[in-house]
């Protein structure tokens, strides 16, 4: 049977680019650049709540760096440096093998340099730690947002909730966008470029993980004032067309939760910017409301009328 030592040496030892001392000691060197703050940000993923324990291993790996990677992105963060702590039930080389790969591979992607962690046995439980570099006093945070602003929302979000409604049997959704809807699910992208290109732009961001309502909620708490989101532009064409179901659509894209893309809020005149970043990117940019001095959210509906609604996220605590 092999030993932790020859696991981490298997399967968790990789080359780094950016990193004076990696796996190896007690401890990884590391040299941020002059004039940087560091951020550091950590995110467990445990089997049956964040991913089914069948789910396939490189696709876990993945998220599991991503999930981490994104945070970084969130506040305008360069990820450069990752370790993984986690716990085994029993060693599956395989699984093992796949795991690993899909985690270096999500790294190799966004540059990020795997630099250490920790094995033991128990419960699979998957721990990341990232770290990144900003701009002394450049982060982007959430209590940043203004009345009168702006309130935006990269990519196409609801499409990883209707994935996990199809993997569960909750829904059958239309056979081209089952594959999109996974993929969105076991595979999310880390908006980095975005939120790289959004210092100076944006004036508080976050990271959906939770839900878009419930996440907007931390960043009206965090700044003290409220929004207005209009129906009319809220991205919903593509979860539509996944589910058929506009009601399902509209509580995918409000509530659902794994999206991993930015909502951030900007000054108004800051639009056409905005709207050319887009276009550079080539990613979505969606302005769906705008920031008021009012606490709460509501949503304008198109023939005009107004209901509350309730900025409610995933709590693993919750009742």
């Amino acid at each position: 049977m092999s030993s932790e030592f020859d696991l981490i040496a298997r399967h968790f030892t990789r080359a780094t680019r950016q990193t004076d001392l990696g796996v190896g000691d007690d401890g990884a060197l590391l040299r941020p650049q002059a004039g940087m703050q560091l951020v550091v940000s950590t995110d467990m993923l445990v089997a049956g709540t964040h991913f089914l324990a069948d789910a396939d291993p490189h696709a876990i790996g993945w998220k599991t760096a991503a999930v981490n990677i994104s945070d970084m992105a969130a506040m305008a963060a360069q990820p450069r440096w990752i370790t993984l702590a986690l716990a085994l039930p029993t060693v599956d080389e395989a699984w093992l093998a796949a795991f690993a790969e899909g985690f270096a591979a999500c790294c190799a992607a966004f540059d990020v340099d795997w630099i250490g962690g920790d094995t033991t046995r128990g419960p699979l439980n998957l721990c990341a730690t990232v770290f990144g570099e900003v701009p002394a006093g450049e982060a982007v945070l959430r209590s940043g947002a203004r009345a009168g602003e702006d309130l935006w929302i990269s990519g196409r979000p609801g499409l990883a909730a209707l994935g996990l409604q199809q993997l569960l049997g909750q829904r059958e959704l239309a056979a081209d966008w089952r594959v999109p809807c996974l993929a969105a699910l076991h595979r999310p992208q880390p908006r980095v470029a975005l939120g790289l290109a959004l210092r100076g732009l944006a004036t508080a961001m976050l990271d959906v993980s939770d839900g878009l309502l419930g996440d907007l909620g931390h960043v009206l708490e965090q700044s003290h004032c409220g929004a207005l989101l209009e129906e009319a532009r809220l991205p919903l064409a593509e979860p539509f067309a996944a589910c058929q179901d506009a009601a399902a659509a509209r509580n995918a894209l409000l509530r659902g939760g794994d999206d991993y893309e930015l909502l951030f809020s900007a000054p108004a005149d800051l639009r056409a910017q905005i709207t050319a970043l887009s276009v550079q990117l080539e990613l979505p940019l969606t302005r769906i409301g705008q920031l008021r001095e009012e606490s709460g959210i509501e949503l304008l509906a198109a023939d005009g009328t107004r209901s509350t609604l309730v900025a409610r996220a995933y709590d693993h605590f919750g009742a």
